[in-house]
């Protein structure tokens, strides 16, 4: 236990030294900010000295110009607060929104580095979660509870001095009790601290559960299988989960607010019994005992928010923690210290002894997520030694039975995983020695599920070139064969095609996939299962921009179709993690063996000649 809690003191020293190293580019903000608040709180004890005077000095010796005299200055000491408290809070509203912007910035351009596997493993909503409420948990550290907290210890730091002057028996009588409002605080700070845990974590289990259900394929999974009720059942156990926890937190808080509260009317109530009866026997003046009764509360006051101050101070730790948890990921895929710019000219793509199979490594994952991730991807080889060679300029198609680790090549190519043994080079350079976004400049990829946002034709397809012009785009939606549709669109390239591009058929999507490709124009394209969801009408236009594609350049296809790699230089057979056959099309049927067995299965023993479709060809 005393191990566990020296682990925890420390994880919170470490947590509070990166929070102002996070602070460090606001520094000269903050020292104006300090200085403010140190004003603003100083100021607090000015009105209860004015208040002693108007009654001592004016109201029982019945000097009416004194009264005015007095009341003035009041009232300029009224807005003089009210100034110096705006500038204070704007300045603090910069700094949080400021320190906001850089943690999200930082933690979005993180999370982009980590590799797909991290994507798969972890809940969208969640993440979106940490750069959201998170982010802003750790913004109101400093637009309110920084502020809070020094203004507070500087106010009671000049009330108590200002007490000790006015009366040292009043001033001993408050101290004694001060130490009864920071009792409760004290005792229900682990509580809040767990349960502000609780309910970062379960809005974020709660906007995982609606990212996935209002995405378009979430929905329509829902509508296809008619599964309402349990749907309304699962929000409603998340749901239930969320208000027991935000009622838990609102009670905790109010109980603590509550209870200070309470034993702060008690302290006043003695100090009005010994500063009435000092009053009467003469020891203080009817003015120093209304002065006293208002800087008590100016010093309950703070100590009251100070205690409600440690609870939001740790609620915003939390946050901190949490958001540091993303910033502390090591992505398995990282550029070496020694990688360099993939050369123009570097178009063949070489896979020797590769073998593979999915790892989390330690620090790579998000703990307080994984747990709910369900458990870690066996660790068995998917590639089992593969090795694979494409010539610059030509065009190789990997088949197979599914799971025979056609996709993982690509997936490899692309530099999304490492191989554990073996490598995989691009002109004779190993990708584990390339800047990753040189390859991503040489590669162009159209997988079987292209991807689309929801935005403008023009945004999707300028999305890998965004100085593109119009002419430039029109020029590839031609070669890809689509830009009658775009002229049927009724905003043209303008026209917002939906979320994934549901407003566009299979076969439209997959050609303004072509089209993206085109306009990208890499040297090395890479086809994953790109017409495996199209009818035979838009496979065979699909096929035929794609040939364009293909012209020239290096070229990986995946399929599953065996109608459509006819056309290429080289077939090569994956089975279990390894290359079992190679050869092109007529030599692999002639060879009779897993090509041609897979060729029956698929057509039947008539499928020699290849007129079904239109094969990919260089």
């Amino acid at each position: 236990m005393e191990s566990s809690q020296q682990d925890l003191s420390g994880s919170t020293r470490g947590t509070w030294r990166r929070i102002a190293g996070c602070a460090v580019p606001f520094r000269p903000h903050l020292i104006g900010f300090s200085l403010l608040v140190m004003l603003e709180s100083a100021l607090i004890v000015l009105p209860a000295l004015l208040t002693q005077r108007i009654v001592d000095e004016g109201v029982l010796r019945h000097d009416k110009e004194r009264i005015i005299e007095l009341v003035v200055m009041l009232a300029g000491l009224a807005t003089l607060n009210v100034a110096v408290s705006f500038a204070g809070r704007r300045m603090a509203v910069g700094i949080g929104e400021g320190m906001t912007f850089q943690l999200r910035r930082r933690a979005f351009a993180h999370i982009q580095r980590m590799p797909v596997s991290f994507f798969t493993r972890m809940p969208t909503g969640s993440l979106v979660s940490r750069l959201d409420s998170d982010v802003l948990g750790a913004q109101r550290a400093f637009t309110t509870t920084a502020s809070t907290l020094l203004s507070n210890l500087v106010a009671v730091s000049a009330v108590a001095v200002t007490m000790a002057f006015l009366s040292w028996q009043i001033t001993v009588l408050a101290a004694v009790l001060v130490p009864c409002c920071l009792l409760p605080a004290r005792v229900l700070n682990q509580r809040l601290r767990r349960l502000n845990h609780g309910q970062l974590t379960d809005t974020a289990a709660l906007a995982s559960f609606l990212t996935e259900r209002f995405s378009g394929q979430g929905a329509v999974l829902t509508k296809l299988y008619g599964r309402p009720q349990t749907e309304a059942d699962q929000f409603d156990r998340r749901g239930a989960r969320l208000r027991d926890t935000g009622i838990g937190l609102t009670a905790t808080n109010a109980l603590l607010g509550l209870t200070v509260s309470w034993l702060a009317t008690m302290g006043t109530i003695a100090v009005y019994l010994a500063g009435g009866l000092l009053a009467v026997e003469g020891s203080i003046t009817v003015g120093t005992l209304m002065a006293m009764v208002t800087l008590l509360a100016r010093l309950y006051g703070p100590i009251t928010s100070l205690s409600q101050a440690r609870a939001e101070v740790t609620a915003a730790l939390v946050s901190f923690e949490r958001v540091f948890e993303v910033l502390d990921l090591v992505p398995d895929v990282q550029d070496s210290p020694r990688a360099v710019e993939l050369p123009a000219h570097a178009a063949s793509v070489t896979f020797e002894g590769v073998r593979f199979r999915h790892r989390t490594l330690p620090g790579s994952t998000l703990l307080s997520l994984d747990k709910s991730a369900g458990p870690a991807p066996l660790e068995r080889d998917i590639l089992r030694g593969v090795d694979l060679h494409v010539e610059a300029g030509r065009t190789v198609a990997v088949v197979g039975p599914s799971g025979a680790g056609k996709s993982t090549l690509i997936h490899l190519l692309c530099r999304l995983y490492d191989p554990v043994d073996g490598s995989v080079r691009i002109g004779g350079l190993d990708l584990r020695d390339v800047t990753q976004d040189s390859l991503r400049e040489a590669i162009g990829v159209v997988s079987q599920d292209s991807h689309f946002f929801h935005d403008t034709l023009r945004a999707n397809l300028t999305y890998v070139r965004p100085d593109a012009t119009d002419d430039a785009c029109e020029r590839v939606c031609r070669e890809a064969m689509v830009w009658d549709t775009v002229r049927h669109l009724p905003h043209g390239l303008d026209t917002v095609i939906g979320d994934g591009g549901h407003h566009l058929s299979g076969g439209e999507r997959q050609r303004f996939a072509i089209a993206r490709l085109l306009l990208k124009d890499p040297r090395i394209i890479v086809l994953d299962e790109a017409t495996a969801h199209l009818d035979s009408e838009s496979e065979e236009r699909v096929q035929q921009a794609l040939a364009r594609a293909l012209r020239g350049r290096t070229a990986l296809v995946v399929a599953h179709r065996l109608s459509t790699v006819r056309g290429a230089d080289q077939i090569v057979v994956l089975q279990d993690g390894q290359v079992v056959e190679t050869g092109t099309h007529q030599e692999l049927l002639d060879a009779g063996c897993l090509y041609a067995s897979l060729c029956r299965a698929q057509f039947g023993n008539g499928e020699a000649d290849g007129d079904r479709t239109v094969g990919v060809t260089a």
